[in-house]
């Protein structure tokens, strides 16, 4: 049996240099960080890439405003990206930048490749250009005359060009996505790469540009310099050395395991990034993640969006003024992964104080200073159980194991709350057991002694299946208790902590924040645009539901309508209304949140068929991920549920 050891390939957008980044932007290397984190833990020998895009109109430009060349324009903002990226913690194994001399000298040899074997030729290009998202664009596909991706205006542009030969792959490209479901990910960025851009028709891709001088120049014809996209791609086959003399790091980690990016660059990750693989005869990705935006009032963040206080946007100022950890933990906490979550600077702040200072950080506290004051910081071995003690037991054995399936499918926030499930059952567990009570009897201080073991226990368990999101925080609490970071499988074994246990004072780690006092200091009121929406004047309701607008059957046909079997079903703790659904499409398990509980028990629904619209965007309910709906008609406790117990889970309604 071989002992090599397992390998996992991420990756990050390589980011561009036209500007400074934002929250928004580290949402998707703080991502890929804890993924490649938490990998590590699994044993994997990782390989996590990111870095800059650095050539392109937009970046020649901005340098020449400045007064710079654009390799002295480009070599600041490299240096504030990885300020950034140390400041949150985050760990990449290797950094590339496309004016790396050998990403040059690789993209030029890949459009060798393709020149040489027919999938480039040469023609002239008329129609628009986006220089801001560097992308052509016919004049059909603009929106309002603007770039349909960003909503600037495009410029008219008419040179000679070199294209690619994107029309040639358009059906394999169609057949790829449509028996691939694993591919793309969340299943509904396939459905909108195939529906509103590869069935409409693909066109052949301009893939150079005679009019900028800041880019990798064809080595068949040095007027002509490669499209940034080609160019900004080609960075997940270089940087492990595609085309060099040392390819040692592409036989060891290709194909990727995954290309983390955008949802708004998922187009060029698959359509185009895919069909240059192809024409290169390269193993395509194993998948490509398109995960949702961070928004601030609905729309995409950006610094211009801050209204005036844009130290709310700037991830170095969140890190420094609230601990890179705790803006780690609210990004991925807040934000259910494969679709939009919404950011304010008020909402950062709740979640901090709730989860962190309140839950977490005063579970440790209070752990800690109760051992220093009753047992001077040494806690024996003796052990007295009784039956309190065993839902915390038996939850601080199982967590790990039920976190994992979300870390794996990269839905961090359900892993997040299934792990600070156990904090709050230990906090509880210290309001059941009263410590504070064993403690003025002497005769109990082997009670006293098993309470404080078993709360140290969970607590380093939460500390090391927390480590990929909060790596300092975690390695503090773990020093505090004389624990040490173990495997992730690893992490419920018993004995860890046996015998005595040395504990150390740990102090608050995530004191309260006044936020009211933190609005106030940066500019901003609870009632400030960039915190809260404009209020909408509310409409007087109907008796009468409005009619439905007619849809074609193209429409109808987009709705994917599936039968999924209920495998479990739960009441969501404190609401009336919800029940909490995983279900199975044959292949594909998801977890649903319905409001049906008035009409339906669990035990009602468990092992039956229902009808699930499988393709809607992920929403938060009640603070769970729910990946769909289950149809059913009706209100309150008159609710009915379209049950298909004759239909095979995955079958599609038509």
């Amino acid at each position: 049996m071989s002992n090599e050891k397992k390998t996992f390939y991420i990756t990050t957008p390589i980011y561009y240099t036209s500007g400074h980044l934002h929250i928004g932007n580290s949402y998707t290397t703080v991502a890929a960080d804890t993924m490649a984190r938490y990998k590590r833990m699994c044993g994997y020998d990782v390989m996590m890439l990111t870095g800059t895009d650095e050539h392109g109109q937009k970046v020649e430009r901005k340098a020449q405003e400045a007064g710079k060349t654009p390799k002295e324009f480009t070599d600041e903002i490299v240096a504030d990206i990885k300020n950034i990226w140390e400041v949150l913690g985050i760990h990449y194994d290797k950094f590339i930048r496309t004016s790396d001399d050998y990403h040059v000298a690789a993209v030029q040899k890949i459009y060798q490749e393709l020149y040489d074997k027919g999938e480039i030729y040469k023609s002239e290009y008329e129609g628009h250009y986006c220089s801001p998202c560097e992308s052509f664009w016919t004049e059909s596909q603009l929106v309002d005359g603007k770039c349909p991706d960003c909503g600037r205006p495009v410029e008219k542009a008419k040179e000679e060009s070199y294209f690619f030969r994107l029309s040639k792959y358009q059906d394999r490209l169609i057949e790829l996505l449509e028996n691939n479901p694993g591919l793309l990910q969340p299943e509904a960025r396939a459905a909108e790469m195939i529906n509103n851009f590869l069935k409409p028709g693909l066109k052949d891709l301009c893939v150079s540009r005679t009019t900028i001088k800041w880019g990798v120049p064809l080595p068949f014809d040095e007027r002509h310099v490669a499209y940034v996209w080609i160019d900004a791609l080609s960075n997940y086959l270089t940087a492990l050395g595609y085309k060099s003399d040392d390819d040692g790091l592409m036989k060891k980690y290709w194909p990727a395991d995954i290309h983390l990016v955008g949802k708004d660059i998922v187009r060029f990750h698959t359509i185009i990034w895919f069909a240059v693989l192809m024409a290169l005869d390269v193993e395509l990705p194993k998948q490509v993640y398109g995960h949702g935006w961070l928004q601030m009032n609905g729309d995409k963040v950006s610094k211009s969006k801050a209204s005036g206080a844009a130290c709310i946007v700037d991830p170095i100022f969140l890190a420094e003024h609230f601990g890179k950890d705790a803006v780690r933990y609210f990004l991925l906490r807040e934000m259910p992964f494969g679709s939009d979550g919404e950011y304010t600077y008020d909402g950062l702040m709740n979640r901090i104080n709730a989860d962190l200072a309140n839950d977490l950080g005063n579970l440790v506290s209070r752990s800690t200073a109760m051992a220093v004051k009753y047992f001077d910081g040494k806690i024996p071995a003796a052990r007295v159980s009784e039956p309190v003690d065993e839902e915390l037991l038996s939850l601080t054995k199982t967590v790990g194991a039920s976190a994992k399936p979300y870390m794996e499918a990269m839905s961090f926030s359900l892993a997040l709350t299934e792990i600070f499930k156990l904090v709050s059952r230990a906090n509880k567990y210290i309001d059941e057991t009263a410590p504070w009570a064993l403690a003025k009897d002497p005769e109990k201080s082997d009670r006293l002694a098993t309470v404080l073991a078993n709360l140290f226990e969970a607590i380093r368990v939460i500390s090391n299946l927390l480590i990929p999101f909060m790596p300092d925080t975690c390695e503090k609490i773990l020093s505090c208790i004389g624990a040490s970071a173990v495997a992730w499988d690893s992490c419920a074994q018993e004995g860890c902590l046996s015998g005595e246990i040395a504990v150390s004072p740990c102090e608050a780690l995530f004191p309260r924040i006044d936020v009211k006092k933190e609005l106030s200091a940066v500019g901003l009121g609870e009632d400030t645009p960039a915190e809260k929406p404009a209020k909408k004047e509310k409409k007087k309701k109907s008796s009468e539901p409005s009619p439905a607008a007619e849809i074609g059957i193209e429409d109808f046909l987009n709705v994917d309508l599936s039968v999924a079997k209920v495998l479990e079903c739960e009441a969501v703790e404190n609401s009336e209304k919800l029940l909490k659904l995983k279900v199975t499409f044959g292949n594909e398990e998801r977890q649903i949140v319905s409001g049906i509980a008035k009409a339906y028990a669990p035990a009602d629904l468990i092992g039956h068929n229902v009808v699930v619209v499988k393709n809607l965007k992920p929403a938060v309910i009640f603070g769970l991920e729910s990946f769909g709906m289950i149809l059913a008609s009706g209100q309150g406790e008159n609710i009915h549920v379209m049950f298909a117990d004759e239909s095979n889970p995955g079958d599609r309604i038509r």
